[in-house]
C-alpha cells in the first residue's frame, strides 16, 4: 500500500524515543502523503498515548523523524539507489553513496532503536529493478557492519504476489529473484519483511468469504494436512513460509511490515470492516500462525489517512487516524 522510491531509506523503527522499552508484537506504519498532518513531535505523542511502541517510516527527514529535528535530513537521490547496488567494493562503502545513506539515515537517528532497514518496498510493483535488490542489501549490510551497526537487520519488503501455490503448504516463490534473497537473509540471520493484505486477496478472488478475510469465520475454512486455517492472514503468511522452505531458507522468520484494511473508497472498504480487521489483527498477533506458533511481529498500515496518495481511492483511507488526530474509528492497542 505504501508507494515510495524503490531504494528509499525505509526503516522499521522498533522503539520510539521516550517510550518505555517493551517486547511488543504490533506497531503502526507512519506515512506522510497527506495534507496538514501533525508535526513529528505530535505524532510521537499520539503513538505514546495509544500505547504504540513500534513504527515503520519510509523516508527519514524533518517530516518523518520521530524526534523532529530542526536540521533537514537528506533524502536519498534516485542515483544513490542504483549506486547502492553497483558499489561492490567494500573499501568504497564509507566514501561512496552507501556510506552516505547509512550516515544520513541511520547513524543520525540518535535515541531510536532501529530494528530493520528495508531495501526496496514491493519491487518492481512500486518502482525499481529486482536485479538491484540483493546487491544493494549486501552493500548496505557491509556499510552497517563497518559503521558498528551490525545489529540492525537488512531485508526487503515484499508482497504476497511473489508467492504461488495452494494450500499454504504448497507455497513457492513465483518471482525468480526471491530464492537468492531468501538464502542471503538466512546467511545473515535477518527476517523477510512481508506486506500481507487479506483485503487485496479478498477483492481479487470472489470465492473468498469476507469473514475469512476479517478473522471472523466461525470455524476452519481451509484444512492443509495437520494445519487448519480460520483466517486468510495466517494462510498468506504460511504460504510465504512454505516458499522460504522451498528456497532452502526455512530458518528465515517473517515480519509483517504492512497489513490493514481501508475504511472508505469501495463497497467493502468501510470503517466497520477496517475496525474489525485491525482490532482482530491486534488481538491475533500474539497467537502465531499454524506453521510457526508464537508471537508475530506486525505493523498496521497506516497511522493516518493520506489524501495525496494516487491509485485507487481506497489507498487514501487506510489510516487509523485523520489528519487532525481524531480517530477514523475506535481501536484499542
Amino acid at each position: 500500500m505504501a508507494k515510495h522510491g524503490a531504494f528509499a531509506a525505509a526503516l522499521v523503527v522498533g522503539l520510539l524515543a521516550a517510550i518505555p522499552a517493551a517486547v511488543e508484537s504490533i506497531g503502526v506504519c507512519y506515512g506522510v502523503n497527506g495534507d496538514r498532518l501533525p508535526s513529528a513531535s505530535e505524532v510521537v505523542q499520539l503513538y505514546k498515548s495509544n500505547g504504540i511502541t513500534g513504527m515503520r517510516v519510509y523516508n527519514v527527514n524533518d517530516n518523518t523523524r520521530p524526534e523532529g529535528p530542526e536540521r533537514q535530513q537528506p533524502r536519498p537521490h534516485p542515483r544513490h539507489r542504483q549506486h547502492t547496488a553497483q558499489c561492490p567494493r567494500f573499501q568504497r562503502l564509507q566514501r561512496g553513496h552507501v556510506g552516505q545513506l547509512v550516515k544520513a539515515n541511520v547513524q543520525s537517528q540518535q535515541g531510536l532503536a532501529i530494528k530493520y532497514i528495508a531495501v526496496g518496498n514491493e519491487v518492481p510493483n512500486q518502482g525499481g529493478n529486482t536485479a538491484d535488490i540483493l546487491p544493494a542489501m549486501k552493500n548496505i549490510q557491509a556499510a552497517l557492519v563497518r559503521a558498528g551497526l551490525g545489529g540492525i537487520k537488512v531485508s526487503t519488503a515484499v508482497h504476497s504476489g511473489v508467492t504461488q501455490g495452494f494450500p499454504p503448504s504448497q507455497g513457492t516463490f513465483s518471482a525468480a529473484h526471491m530464492p537468492p534473497i531468501a538464502q542471503y537473509l538466512a546467511s545473515i540471520d535477518s527476517p523477510l519483511l512481508a506486506n500481507i493484505y487479506p483485503y487485496i486477496s479478498f477483492k481479487g478472488t470472489p470465492s473468498i468469504d469476507i469473514k475469512y478475510a476479517l478473522f471472523t469465520a466461525p470455524g476452519t475454512v481451509v484444512t492443509d494436512g495437520r494445519n487448519s486455517y480460520q483466517n486468510l492472514f495466517d494462510a498468506l503468511i504460511d504460504t510465504m513460509y512454505s516458499a522460504l522452505e522451498s528456497a532452502g531458507a526455512g530458518s528465515v522468520p517473517i515480519v509483517v511490515s504492512e497489513s490493514g484494511w481501508p475504511s472508505a473508497g469501495d463497497l467493502d472498504a468501510t470503517a466497520a470492516n477496517a475496525r474489525t480487521y485491525n482490532q482482530n489483527l491486534i488481538n491475533h498477533v500474539g497467537k502465531g500462525d499454524p506453521k510457526k506458533p508464537g508471537a508475530i511481529e506486525a505493523y498496521i498500515f497506516a497511522m493516518f489517512n493520506e489524501n495525496l496518495k494516487g491509485g485507487l481511492e481506497t489507498e487514501k483511507h487506510f489510516g487509523l487516524f485523520n489528519a487532525d488526530k481524531s480517530p477514523a474509528y475506535s481501536i484499542n492497542f
